[in-house]
């Protein structure tokens, strides 16, 4: 009964939410181009980190058990991917409800252990849409990744 009702609150917000269904498709379309093939997914990795420690220097202190001072290390480098590997399972079920809302609860269960204040899911997105925006270049379509970023991001701070 409680998977029901979890399942049915995620699928009226996602009827509800502003990443649709075409932007959902168009978000993961682009996403495949950027995250198809490993030795892109390792760069696209540490450019990310990159710009996002470069911005708030303060967030690399939540990574000090990865050593988060250096993303090059074996060790970042290892959790840093698992990250991404998440972002991309969020980015795949953007257009299963069920699915998304699953992943979703684990992540927040995750990051409230963790101690992971909600405003740095605000402030990895600005990098993330900036770095997904170099790669893409004029096929970026800032609206469709906002939508869906802040969808994702609604359901991990809730």
């Amino acid at each position: 009964m409680k998977l029901l009702v979890v399942v049915l609150l995620a699928l009226a917000a996602y009827v509800n939410a502003d990443c649709d269904l075409l932007e959902s498709y168009k978000v993961k379309h682009q996403w495949q181009r950027i995250y198809s093939d490993t030795e892109h997914r390792i760069q696209f990795t540490l450019d990310l980190w990159h710009e996002f420690f470069h911005d708030h220097k303060e967030a690399i202190d939540l990574f000090k058990r990865v050593h988060g001072n250096n993303i090059y290390s074996p060790e970042f480098l290892a959790h840093g991917s698992r990250v991404i590997a998440g972002l991309d399972m969020l980015i795949c079920s953007l257009d299963e409800p069920a699915t998304l809302a699953a992943l979703l609860s684990h992540l927040k269960d995750q990051h409230i252990e963790r101690n992971i204040k909600p405003e740095f899911f605000d402030l990895f997105g600005e990098d993330l849409l900036e770095v997904v925006a170099d790669i893409l270049g004029v096929d970026f379509d800032k609206q469709a990744w906002l939508d869906c970023y802040n969808h994702i991001v609604a359901g991990i701070k809730s």
